[in-house]
């Protein structure tokens, strides 16, 4: 018993030294290439294997910062986490306010995850609440805010997250859903791929609800109080342009 024990141990500590090695080294590589996919698509391909849903396809496609409509950099962060530029990958002030609502035994459960912490999640994580991943979500992100500039976050974020069913990446969702490139979006168009974003299962760009078609015109007027493209420049986030 002893000795299963110890080959156990063993091959557990082999396990996490080579799974931390992983993460060290796409940490490194996705600073400066493309993410060819991440861990919540392998995640819902898989599970739509195992349902037999064979016609499920993850489907993304990457572009660069200069690819990208500087609303999409604005929209998401008015939607999502206006403290992103400030922050070091947790927002204090949100979790607080969190903690406090989630008191209420009848309120719905409000998160305070940040953009930081959803590219985390989505690149290196998998789906769901559980406190194991919270830990690990933790653990990676102040790293990653060290080692990434805010503007890549942004980026990789923008590239993998999901709007829809198998749609990741604002590419993907930009061709699929306005039949233009994500260069090309404007800021209303913009503010309707961030409003889906806290459940793309959930909230559709192409039929968009009444509440959808509401969280848009907050989103706009969350862009507009920021002061619009300047607020990208002046906190030196999005692309150069």
């Amino acid at each position: 018993m002893r000795m299963m024990l110890f080959h156990i141990g063993y091959w557990l500590k082999r396990f996490l030294f080579l799974l931390i090695i992983f993460w060290v080294s796409t940490l490194i590589v996705f600073k400066y290439i493309p993410v060819p996919f991440s861990s919540v698509m392998v995640e819902r391909q898989i599970s739509s294997w195992l349902n037999f849903n064979f016609s499920y396809v993850s489907r993304s496609e990457w572009v660069d910062e200069s690819h990208i409509s500087p609303y999409l950099y604005l929209a998401v962060i008015a939607a999502e986490d206006q403290n992103f530029p400030h922050h070091w990958g947790f927002d204090i002030e949100a979790i607080e306010k969190a903690f406090k609502h989630n008191l209420h035994p009848k309120s719905t459960v409000r998160g305070a995850s940040t953009i930081s912490q959803q590219t985390v999640k989505n690149l290196w994580l998998w789906d769901g609440r559980s406190w194991f991943r919270k830990g690990l979500e933790t653990m990676i992100t102040p790293i990653m805010e060290v080692a990434w500039s805010k503007t890549r976050i942004l980026t990789v974020y923008l590239n993998i997250v999901e709007f829809g069913d198998g749609v990741f990446g604002v590419e993907e969702a930009s061709k699929l859903f306005f039949k233009k490139s994500a260069n090309q979006l404007t800021m209303q168009e913009a503010a309707l791929l961030a409003a889906v974003l806290p459940n793309p299962h959930l909230y559709s760009v192409k039929s968009p609800s009444s509440y959808v078609l509401k969280r848009q015109a907050w989103i706009l007027k969350q862009m507009h109080l920021l002061g619009g493209k300047n607020y990208l420049k002046i906190n030196n986030v999005g692309p150069k342009k």
